[in-house]
């Protein structure tokens, strides 16, 4: 804090100083050593590190809880366990407010539950990104039903806020009960590995109930939430390699729904090619390779700034800049089930479209998809609700969007993955790929089961199913076929591909599309 700690004429007696000194050191001095040994930074630490240096600017930095009850009147620390202001990220507006574990183990009274609103209404009132750093024990049981109601206020601040400014939470200590509900409405979780964790009842009320042990790492720590169940978008070592991922990732976001994203600096040609893109998809379609080495092949400075890089391997999702303009990507990967979607892929992709749909950051799509993924256990998931989901975002979506067709592209997911049927502005294809209802194989051997099952020679059975599969390939399953239909602008050499992205983007740059007039889609959840 920039106040000063020594007595003035206008502070005779050091009031306002004391006041300050206890409200910045929260707990005090034990509990802070306490937090540092536990190997976590303390809230004002965390917004420090957070923040362009000196840029802090705090408010309600004095205000204290109103509980008079079970001896909470003599306990009045300001601050009242939760650190509040606004401050810069690379001299770009942000606001903040970080739980203070030092204080009733950052517990949720009314008083800090009101801190934690007035800095939601002011990021939304000003534009600017919201981040919340969660290290909390979640409501303070002193007060009953008031800090319950301190949560739904939040909650509903959450809500009105989505689609209007960026809301991040960074989750560095515990987050269980209630709480959890903030950050799941939020765009961006993020966890610290051995020192946060979030679940909605814990390890002790679950072996009650249901007699499962399980550790609080197990059932809710930073590697479950970001392989198993989705729920973080990323996960560090630290506070600090946390908080400066936050940092990275606010450089390709607005400050809000009316704004563009920063434009970058690289110098990196935009007519580069990379002859590595000729031969990086293997001709045999069977073959997997790895979309990312296409990504980084084609974005600026082979930059790619990975979203949930552990849950659903089988599409990856995150941000790069094309000509140094934030580009949000999309992409199937045959390194990882063949590229196939999913349940857990559908839910990854929409919610990544839909996020950058409302953020006006354009979508390129790479695509190579056999399909949905069979089986009795997808099907009773509810692949088909969750399958839609992915559909409803990309045809929702108004932003420029750009697909390239690498290799496979069949059936339903051919439609899905950001067709021309779905308002996509330039849809290309590489040579090597394939668009068709299926596979050639499979096709084959349903379209001619009969001529096939008449052979009893296996080799002639499998020299007429290589001719029939050639024939299949140059009838229907090739890019030319939607390209006479319009359905593929234009066929590219892969080496070709950066520039071809980056010329339609720059054309796509004053694009103007609308929705039906209403109050919003019923989206099928």
């Amino acid at each position: 804090m920039s106040e000063s700690t020594s007595e003035s004429p206008q502070d005779p007696h050091g009031e306002l100083s004391k006041r300050l000194e206890e409200a910045r050191l929260g707990g005090g001095r034990a509990r802070i050593d306490k937090q540092h040994a536990a190997g976590k930074l303390t809230a004002r630490e965390r917004v420090e590190l957070l923040l362009d240096t000196g840029s802090f600017v705090e408010i309600d930095a004095l205000v204290t809880h109103r509980c008079t009850d079970f001896g909470m009147e003599a306990q009045r620390i300001p601050g009242d366990g939760v650190v509040c202001g606004h401050g810069t990220v690379d001299g770009r507006l942000v606001y903040v407010f970080a739980q203070d574990f030092t204080v009733f183990g950052g517990s949720l009274s009314e008083t800090n539950a009101g801190k934690i609103c007035k800095v939601m209404d002011l990021a939304v009132e000003n534009g600017a990104p919201l981040i919340g750093l969660n290290d909390s024990g979640g409501a303070r049981i002193q007060e009953g039903v008031v800090s319950l109601g301190g949560y739904a206020d939040i909650f509903l601040r959450n809500t009105l806020a989505s689609g209007v400014v960026p809301q991040i939470s960074a989750i560095m200590g515990p987050c269980a009960g209630g709480a959890v509900y903030s950050p799941a409405i939020t765009d961006f979780v993020f966890m610290v590995e051995d020192t946060s964790y979030m679940f909605i009842t814990g390890p002790d009320v679950i072996k009650t109930v249901t007699h499962e042990e399980v550790s609080k790492e197990d059932l809710g720590g930073a590697q479950t939430h970001h392989g198993k169940s989705g729920v973080a978008h990323f996960t560090s070592p630290n506070d600090a390699a946390c908080l400066a991922q936050v940092r990275q990732l606010l450089s390709y976001l607005p400050s809000n729904n009316l704004e563009d994203a920063p434009v970058g600096t690289s110098d990196d040609d935009p007519a580069r090619e990379d002859e590595i893109l000729d031969t990086l998809v293997p001709a045999d379609p069977n073959k997997p390779y790895d979309i990312k080495k296409l990504i980084e092949a084609v974005v600026d400075d082979g930059k790619f700034f990975e979203v949930q890089g552990d849950f659903a391997r089988n599409i990856v999702v995150g941000f790069a800049r094309l000509a140094n303009q934030s580009v949000g990507i999309v992409a199937n990967q045959p390194a990882f089930l063949a590229g196939v979607l999913d349940i857990d892929a559908s839910v990854k992709g929409a919610r990544f479209v839909r996020f950058c749909d409302a953020f006006n950051i354009p979508l390129i799509t790479f695509e190579d998809v056999p399909g949905f993924l069979p089986g009795v256990q997808q099907e009773h998931g509810g692949i088909i609700r969750h399958g839609a989901k992915l559909l409803f975002a990309y045809a929702e979506a108004t932003v420029p969007k750009l697909t390239v067709i690498t290799r496979k592209s069949y059936g339903g997911a051919y439609c899905v993955m950001a067709s021309k049927h779905l308002r996509t502005d330039a849809n290309f294809a590489f040579p090597t790929a394939e668009i068709a209802v299926m596979g050639p194989e499979g096709a084959v051997n349903i379209l001619y089961r009969r001529e096939l099952a008449a052979c009893d020679d296996e080799q002639q059975q499998a020299a007429l199913r290589a001719e029939k599969v050639a024939e299949y390939r140059a009838k229907l399953s090739n890019p030319y076929v939607a390209a006479e239909r319009g359905f593929i602008d234009a066929v590219i050499q892969p080496r070709h591909t950066r520039r071809h992205l980056i010329r339609a983007l720059r054309q796509l740059g004053s694009k103007r599309a609308k929705l039906p007039p209403k109050k919003h889609g019923n989206m099928p959840l």
